[in-house]
């Protein structure tokens, strides 16, 4: 198993941000979006947010790359048409390379216990 971190930002407005979050209810998700989610290799997908900002645990198989998730996204309509909803919602933190969404975090810590 793999484990990923990513931020992202939303626009700053409590309306778009409480649809956001509707359309991440249960049962609100696109199983097209999911099945492509699956087929790349994501296990679990856990969403948290702090006013606008937004923080992603990814859990992957070992043979997960974002290369190969890339690649399906891009061949998957349903795929194409969710991101183009979401972006509405969504806006690039000041760090982030032209056209990217979620950022890639860096691990600093981990709890060394006894």
């Amino acid at each position: 198993m793999q484990k990923f971190c990513l931020t992202l930002d939303l626009i700053d407005d409590p309306k778009s941000i409480e649809e956001y979050q509707n359309w991440h209810k249960p049962g609100v998700g696109w199983p097209g979006v999911r099945q492509n989610d699956l087929d790349a290799g994501i296990t679990n997908i856990e969403i948290y947010r702090t006013g606008n900002r937004m923080f992603m645990i990814l859990e992957t198989d070992d043979n997960f790359s974002f290369e190969k998730k890339k690649q399906l996204d891009a061949h998957c309509a349903k795929v194409q048409e969710w991101e183009e909803l979401m972006w509405k919602y969504q806006q690039a933190i000041p760090w982030a390379k032209p056209g990217e969404k979620w950022v890639l975090m860096e691990k600093i810590f981990q709890f060394e216990g006894e």
